[in-house]
């Protein structure tokens, strides 16, 4: 298998007793050397590094490569990006949880991705790392944050601070199943919204019985010490915006409360993605984003990213009633597409 192009190797880093294994995609510039010759203690003062985390089981590719498409714009530009498996996940080594989910949601993962910022910081020579994490890996992003000196930063897409159910029982699901194609169900469902609108204004600011406690702290302490964060909401069902579905708790609400008047939080909903952002809209939406928020809190230091690099076309696309130029990925064939 080839190992390496001119701008992704695939890498492995031994960690508590483990072999992690990840993809490099090196930053164009001076320092774009291979990450089997970077050395500790390195100089590359004002360049920070960007680590993408497994959403729960799928690998470090993400939903239709879209974590490749990302953590190759950013590169692009200058930022030295890592896609890694977590143990027991991808290609890396380890056993899977059986309850994954449950595993998860305690922070489990975050020893390990702590560990793994410290390693590649120390490696890269820098001392600044951006932890990336979509749904369940937004869950031990924040969990590593609280533990990473390195991580000086957050991206986390659409987020979710409650305890979820793996799987919903088979009842429900075909109750559910009905609502969606019967009109009948449809209307019993929006008066069974409202009547918990009655049960959550009776709740008042307190989260429900089902709010994950242990990260709803975390998140307090590294959103109220000031720590820059980013977070991407996707419309869900029956929902506008960043708003829930009429009837459930605002988590978006209360963790920007939680944050308090120090908190660097930004919330951009992307109108158009779904949960994945993998869709055309929503990857380009995302990236969009990420830029101008990189710039904002992590300028890169004599460096200039060009305006268009070589492996990007410029494109027009619609959204939101207006035509928003943008940067398309050129796909390529390669051994490494997709790892």
């Amino acid at each position: 298998m080839q190992q390496a192009t001119d701008t992704r190797e695939l890498i492995d880093v031994e960690l508590l007793g483990l072999r992690l294994r990840g993809t490099f995609h090196r930053p164009v510039g001076p320092f774009a050397e291979p990450f089997s010759v970077m050395r500790s203690g390195s100089s590359r003062q004002g360049r920070t590094a960007i680590l993408f985390l497994n959403s729960l089981a799928l690998p470090r590719a993400a939903t239709g490569d879209s974590a490749v498409y990302w953590a190759h714009s950013f590169a692009e530009r200058g930022y030295p990006a890592f896609r890694f498996d977590l143990p027991g996940l991808g290609d890396s080594d380890g056993e899977t949880s059986t309850d994954l989910l449950d595993f998860i949601n305690a922070g489990g993962y975050a020893p390990s991705a702590t560990a793994l910022a410290k390693e590649l910081a120390a490696r890269v020579g820098i001392s600044e790392v951006v932890i990336i994490g979509h749904c369940a890996g937004s869950v031990t992003a924040v969990f590593a944050a609280a533990a990473c000196e390195q991580c000086k930063g957050l991206i986390l897409m659409d987020p979710y601070f409650h305890l979820p159910v793996a799987k919903r029982p088979e009842v429900r699901e075909k109750l559910s199943d009905w609502v969606r194609r019967s009109s009948i169900g449809r209307m019993l469902s929006n008066l069974y919204d409202r009547a918990k609108v009655v049960r959550l204004f009776l709740r008042g600011a307190t989260p429900p019985g089902n709010a994950n406690v242990a990260l709803l702290g975390k998140w307090k302490q590294v959103a109220g010490a000031g720590l820059p964060i980013l977070m991407f909401k996707a419309p869900g069902i029956k929902a506008t915006g960043s708003k829930p579905r009429l009837g459930e708790f605002d988590y978006i609400q209360h963790v920007l409360k939680l944050a308090g008047r120090k908190s660097r939080v930004m919330v951009k909903t992307v109108e158009k993605a779904d949960h994945s952002f993998a869709n055309r809209a929503g990857r380009e939406a995302v990236r969009e984003e990420i830029e101008s928020w990189l710039d904002m809190y992590f300028p890169l230091q004599g460096f200039e990213a060009s305006a268009q690099p070589a492996s990007l076309s410029t494109v027009s696309y619609k959204q939101n009633d207006s035509t928003r130029t943008t940067m398309a990925h050129s796909s390529h064939d390669c051994a490494l597409e997709g790892r």
